[in-house]
C-alpha cells in the first residue's frame, strides 16, 4: 500500500513537468541553430571583418613630412657670402595611388566575403542535416516506444493468463518463465529507447547552443515527405542525368568553389593593375640661413614606370601562376560536380527502394504476422495451442515491427542525405 502511495505521489510531481514540456517542431529547432550556433556566428563576424577591410581598400597612404638642411657647409668651412650658409628645408610628400588599382583592390576584398557566405551556407547545411537526422531518429524512437509499450501490455497479459491457467494444468511452468523473461527484455528495450531519446535531446541542444538540461518534446505527428526527385533529374526515370545547373546554383561547396574562382580572377585583375603607374607629389620649402637670400621652394611630381623589364617580371609571373591555379580549381570543380551527380542519382535509387520495402512491411509482412499471432493467441485461448507458440508468434511480429522501424529510420536518414546533397 505504501509503495502505491509513493508511486502516486511521484506521478503527481512528475506529471506537471512532463505536461509543461513544450513541443518543438523541426522548423523551430533549425531556426534556433541558424541564429545561435557559434560556428555560424563565427562566419557572420568573418564576413563583417572582410567588409571592414574592403571599406579601407581605397585609402591612401599617410603623407610624409621631414625637416633638414640643404646645401649647408660642414663646420670649419670658409663661407664667402650669405648664399653659402645653406638653408633649412621643410619637406612634404604624398603618394597618390592609381584609382584603378584602388577599385581592383576593393573588388578583390569584397569577393572574399562572398566566399565566406558560401562557406556559412555549407556549414549550415551540415548542421541542418545533423539536426534533421537527430529529429527523425527521435521520431522513430517515439514510434518504437509506442510499439514496446504495446508489447509490454501484451506480455503482461500473457503472463497473467499463464499464471491463472497453470494451477488447472492448462500451461507449463516453463512457459511462465519464458513470458517473464520476454517481459523483462521488453522493459530493458524501453529503458534503452528512453535513454536514446534523451541523447537525441542533448545533442540537439548542443546544436542550438542551449543548455543540455533543457527538455522538450518533438512533433510526433509530423510527416516526413519523400522529396520530389523529378525537378532535379532531367527525365522521369531515376536513371536520367542530374541537372547540373541546379547543383551549381544550390550546392554550397560548388558555389564556394565558383566564388573562389571568381575571387582569384579578381586577384589576377589586381595583379594586372600593377602595370599601371602610381604617382607622388613632393613639396620642399627652403629657409636660407643667410638673411640676404630669398626663401625658395621645389615642387616635384613623380610617376612610376612599372612596364620596365626589370620591374614587370614579378607581376607577370604572378598573373601566370594565378591563372594556372584557376584552371586547377576549375578541374577540381568539374570533378566535384561529376561526383555529386553520381551520389544524388544513387541516393534517389535508395529512396525508391526503401520506400518499396516499407510498403511491403506495412501492407504485407506485418499484417500477415499479426494475423498469425492473433490466430495462435485464439488457439491458445481455446486450449489448442501452447503459450510458447503464442510467444514465438508474438516475437516474429515484434521483430518485423522493429525491422520496419529500423528500415523507416534508414529511409528518413536517406532523405536527409538527399536533401543535404541538393541543399534543401
Amino acid at each position: 500500500m505504501m509503495q502505491i502511495i509513493k508511486t502516486a505521489l511521484l506521478l503527481v510531481l512528475i506529471s506537471p513537468v512532463v505536461l509543461a514540456q513544450e513541443i518543438r517542431p523541426l522548423d523551430s529547432i533549425l531556426a534556433t541553430i541558424r541564429s545561435k550556433n557559434p560556428l555560424l556566428q563565427g562566419y557572420d563576424y568573418q564576413m563583417e571583418a572582410i567588409q571592414a577591410y574592403a571599406e579601407g581598400a581605397k585609402g591612401w597612404s599617410a603623407p610624409m613630412v621631414g625637416v633638414g638642411t640643404f646645401m649647408t657647409p660642414y663646420p670649419g668651412q670658409a663661407v664667402m657670402n650669405d648664399g653659402d650658409k645653406g638653408m633649412l628645408m621643410l619637406v612634404g610628400e604624398q603618394a597618390i595611388p592609381n584609382p584603378a588599382k584602388l577599385r581592383a583592390r576593393e573588388d578583390y576584398l569584397t569577393s572574399r566575403a562572398a566566399i565566406e557566405d558560401a562557406g556559412q551556407r555549407g556549414a549550415y547545411n551540415q548542421l541542418r542535416a545533423q539536426a534533421k537526422s537527430l529529429y527523425y531518429e527521435w521520431l522513430v524512437l517515439e514510434k518504437q516506444k509506442k510499439v514496446l509499450e504495446e508489447d509490454r501490455q501484451i506480455m503482461e497479459t500473457m503472463l497473467k493468463l499463464a499464471r491463472i491457467r497453470y494451477p488447472y494444468n492448462q500451461g507449463s511452468l516453463g512457459s511462465i518463465y519464458k513470458a517473464e523473461g520476454r517481459l523483462h527484455e521488453v522493459e530493458n528495450m524501453l529503458l534503452t529507447t528512453n535513454n536514446n531519446m534523451i541523447q537525441k535531446n542533448i545533442r540537439l541542444n548542443s546544436l542550438m547552443n542551449i543548455s543540455g538540461e533543457t527538455r522538450y518534446r518533438i512533433d510526433t505527428g509530423m510527416q516526413v515527405l519523400t522529396p520530389v526527385l523529378t525537378p532535379l533529374l532531367t527525365t522521369e526515370s531515376l536513371l536520367g542525368t542530374v541537372d547540373t545547373t541546379y547543383l551549381l546554383q544550390n550546392r554550397s561547396d560548388l558555389l564556394r568553389m565558383d566564388r573562389t574562382i571568381e575571387s582569384m580572377r579578381l586577384g589576377v585583375e589586381l595583379e594586372r593593375m600593377e602595370r599601371k603607374p602610381s604617382f607622388s607629389l613632393r613639396f620642399e620649402h627652403m629657409l636660407p640661413y643667410g638673411g640676404m637670400m630669398p626663401n625658395t621652394y621645389t615642387v616635384m611630381g613623380m610617376i612610376s614606370i612599372p612596364i620596365a623589364p626589370w620591374s614587370s617580371k614579378t607581376y607577370r609571373s604572378n598573373i601566370r601562376g594565378k591563372q594556372m591555379e584557376i584552371r586547377s580549381m576549375e578541374k577540381e570543380r568539374e570533378a566535384m560536380l561529376n561526383e555529386a551527380q553520381e551520389v544524388v542519382r544513387s541516393i534517389a535509387w535508395d529512396i525508391r527502394t526503401l520506400g518499396q520495402q516499407l510498403d511491403n512491411y506495412d501492407k504485407k509482412i506485418i499484417p500477415a504476422l499479426r494475423r498469425n499471432y492473433e490466430s495462435t493467441l485464439l488457439a491458445y485461448e481455446q486450449n489448442q495451442q501452447e503459450l510458447a507458440m503464442v510467444i514465438d508468434a508474438w516475437e516474429a511480429l515484434n521483430m518485423a515491427q522493429i525491422a520496419y522501424l529500423d528500415k523507416l529510420k534508414d529511409y528518413y536518414l536517406t532523405i536527409v542525405e538527399y536533401e543535404k546533397q541538393v541543399e534543401k
